[in-house]
């Protein structure tokens, strides 16, 4: 994935402490590092490190695919995600974070944006630090009356500031200003987290018209619709990644361009909530334009944690939308999961392809299986014929952070362990009960 998109045969990738120092023929950099530690990629396909531009590491790992499947997005929200996230403890957000970072790097994923609904930030961080994935950490930032962690907007300002003291940028775990955004902020915290990113040289994020019901609620409120809206508020520009942006009118499409701002597109959570993305979704005019677009995943009860599945999902809405075959295939799709969208979250200095100077964030997918058989092109490969489930390795800033598909930091079936210990608990915290659609008999 570097300038040139060079595929190499028989290639290596050099590391020295946490970055790349060289990428060339193996017998070039075995003969130029005679004393390295060796790990043979032989016969494997070698990618950098995938990006998930908006992940929520709480608030859905431990009570994954256990609500009811039929929901609206108010009631998904209001009436399970929001209870749910209340009923966390600082316990729950460590743990939940640690299964999303497992599961992020078995597919393949070296960097997860956090979106923003974590009450200990600290302990998500530490999770992240620990598991070896980096990303970005926030918390909870909105001034909406009776929700958890609401705040008014100095003191959500507040938890934004002691977030960026406490995880300065460009650390393997950075923070990042965010809101909940949609129409929970107002207009002064929203204003005033952008000065703060500003004045900090910090990015910020926040959640933006995945439905319609944030452009009508703008409407009514300010007469505009909400990108209009927030370009009037100055909060628009290169530090903001917008989560989402389905719902967007040509005025908005506009003014996202004209200020670079960036979009985290989730197609997969788009489709399994029926939210309108194949009639009303704009992102790859958006790509065509120029624009600065990056895949997410957004909460694990809505998908796997799986970006290359969800970059074929885009292609493939970009092709039927405008029923054209011959627009935005596999190469485009690629790019988005990696140094474009290491470009649309601010860290193209550091991540999103294999070159020197660049931080050590490598993937190895076996090809000793059905899926790589013959081996093809490699974009299409990736992006047709298979998807995270081939990845057997992983690096991260030149740690290995997955060997053979598990962890090295933590046992997998000692985290398994305690995810289903603690969700009862946090089910009784919340006020909430399993919804499973067919009878559960036991049949011991």
């Amino acid at each position: 994935m570097n300038s040139s998109r060079d595929v190499l045969v028989g290639g290596a990738v050099a590391i020295v402490g946490d970055s790349i120092a060289e990428v060339g023929s193996t017998s070039e950099l075995r003969a130029a590092y005679p004393d390295a530690d060796v790990f043979d990629a032989t016969g494997c396909v070698v990618t950098p490190g995938l990006i998930d531009a908006h992940a929520h590491q709480t608030g859905s790992a431990l009570g994954r695919c256990c609500n009811t499947d039929l929901q609206t997005s108010g009631q998904q929200i209001f009436e399970w995600a929001v209870p749910f996230h209340g009923g966390h403890t600082a316990d729950d957000d460590e743990l939940s974070a640690a299964l999303c970072a497992v599961e992020a790097l078995s597919n393949g994923i070296t960097t997860v944006i956090e979106a923003g609904t974590v009450a200990h930030p600290e302990r998500v961080a530490a999770a992240m630090q620990r598991v070896g994935i980096r990303g970005s950490i926030g918390t909870w930032g909105w001034d909406a009356e009776g929700v958890p962690y609401s705040a008014p907007a100095d003191e959500a300002l507040d938890r934004q500031r002691a977030v960026l003291d406490a995880f300065p940028a460009g650390g393997l775990v950075e923070g990042w200003v965010t809101l909940v955004g949609h129409d929970l902020c107002s207009d002064e915290l929203m204003a005033g987290a952008a000065d703060l990113a500003r004045s900090r040289g910090a990015s910020m994020t926040m959640h933006l018209s995945p439905t319609s019901s944030d452009a009508e609620s703008y409407l009514a409120r300010t007469g505009r619709r909400p990108v209009v809206h927030l370009a009037e508020l100055g909060v628009l520009g290169e530090h903001l990644l917008l989560g989402h942006g389905v719902w967007l009118d040509d005025d908005e499409l506009d003014a996202v361009l004209a200020s670079r701002t960036a979009i985290a597109y989730c197609p997969w959570v788009y489709l399994r909530m029926g939210q309108g993305v194949l009639a009303n979704g704009r992102h790859f005019e958006l790509h065509e334009r120029g624009g600065r677009i990056a895949l997410g995943c957004d909460g694990t009860g809505n998908g796997p944690m799986d970006i290359l599945s969800a970059a074929a999902l885009a292609s493939g809405i970009a092709r039927d939308r405008n029923v054209d075959p011959l627009r935005f295939g596999a190469l485009q799709a690629l790019e988005l999961a990696t140094i474009a969208g290491a470009e649309a979250v601010g860290m193209a200095d550091r991540i999103g392809s294999l070159e020197a100077g660049k931080q050590a964030d490598v993937v190895v997918h076996r090809t000793d299986n059905p899926y790589w058989r013959p081996l093809g092109d490699v974009a299409m490969h990736l992006i047709w014929g298979t998807d995270g489930r081939t990845v057997s390795d992983v690096f991260v800033a030149g740690r290995r952070v997955l060997a053979d598909g598990q962890p090295t930091a933590l046992d997998s079936a000692e985290l398994a362990a305690q995810a289903n210990a603690a969700q009862a608990d946090l089910f009784a915290r919340a006020g909430l009960k399993p919804a499973p659609q067919w009878p559960r008999i036991d049949a011991r």
